[in-house]
């Protein structure tokens, strides 16, 4: 993993500072105290402190998800978020060393701006944050193993950790610029503990009209209509909200990826599998929806 991420993780049991190890031909992290984490063959680092109660996305489900991003169904969002984290994160420099070989700073971020995405699954999304930002590095944090080992590969700039969001993020205080959170749980007092004085989150909900034409064929869950008012609860203690915009963007699928598309949203947990598949047999190919999402951009207080 790239020195400049090392140098922000923080053990997850002790909050001491880790740094690369090696014990015979395995990779490690390891703290001062002893407490000693490996790194996966995939790439990624378990920095996940106990059990968790849920492992997160299948190996199925994450390469269903993995063809349905590439295929370029979701890119509105990843566009928004790169450009939402240009504004947040203006670079100084024309050019800067390789991260780990220079001085060159970014005010108020240390050498090189750190943009973390917890419930980053494959990585998609944090892969487009970097590629707009070229002095930065990036940490993909996700509970599912599959997901991790996809988001370890998705950029040259990009680390990947198993942690869980809800526990206490494997990150040094206000060490972070840029915090992306899209369509996932959102842990304020974390949120606002690793993210530094001068950082953005960035966050991605649905917009009332998201899969409007899915909603109603298939008898999913509608967008919660205090969906505004329930982010702004989870943050607004710790968070301003300073901007927001709405991003749109036509889908023409397949029936297998509306399967998929449902699956990444929470009516795969609420709708009978069964009933559902029957609907989704029943649509004509192809089938039109419309991604509406809100992105929304905050700051500490």
């Amino acid at each position: 993993m790239d020195p400049e991420i090392v140098s922000r993780l923080r053990c997850p049991v002790c909050a001491g500072p880790l740094a690369s190890a090696t014990a015979g031909t395995a990779r490690a992290l390891r703290c001062p105290r002893g407490h000693s984490f490996d790194t996966a063959r995939q790439g990624y680092v378990d920095l996940l402190a106990g059990r968790t109660p849920h492992s997160g996305d299948s190996a199925a489900m994450v390469a269903a998800r993995a063809d349905f991003l590439a295929a370029g169904h979701y890119d509105v969002v990843s566009a928004a978020l790169a450009d939402a984290a240009r504004t947040a994160v203006p670079t100084p420099h024309a050019a800067l060393p390789a991260p780990g070989t220079g001085t060159g700073a970014v005010p108020g971020f240390g050498a090189y701006p750190l943009v973390v995405e917890p419930g980053a699954g494959t990585g998609r999304h944090l892969a487009a944050v970097l590629a707009a930002l070229p002095d930065a590095v990036g940490l993909a944090l996700d509970v599912s193993k599959p997901a991790l080992r996809r988001a370890a590969r998705a950029h040259p700039r990009a680390g990947a950790a198993l942690a869980d969001t809800w526990q206490r993020l494997p990150l040094a205080d206000a060490s972070v610029a840029v915090l992306l959170n899209v369509f996932a749980p959102r842990n304020g007092a974390e949120f606002h503990r690793v993210l530094h004085p001068a950082g953005t989150l960035l966050v991605v909900t649905p917009a009332d009209d998201h899969l409007a034409e899915l909603v109603g064929a298939l008898d999913l869950l509608r967008v919660d209509p205090a969906k505004a008012e329930r982010v702004a609860g989870s943050l607004g203690d710790r968070f301003a909200e300073v901007g927001t915009t709405v991003h749109r963007a036509r889908l023409t699928l397949t029936r297998a990826e509306v399967t998929t598309l449902v699956g990444m949203g929470p009516s795969a947990w609420h709708t009978d599998p069964a009933r559902l598949a029957a609907r989704i047999a029943a649509l004509p190919e192809p089938v039109d929806a419309t991604v509406a999402v809100r992105l929304g951009t905050w700051r500490p207080r």
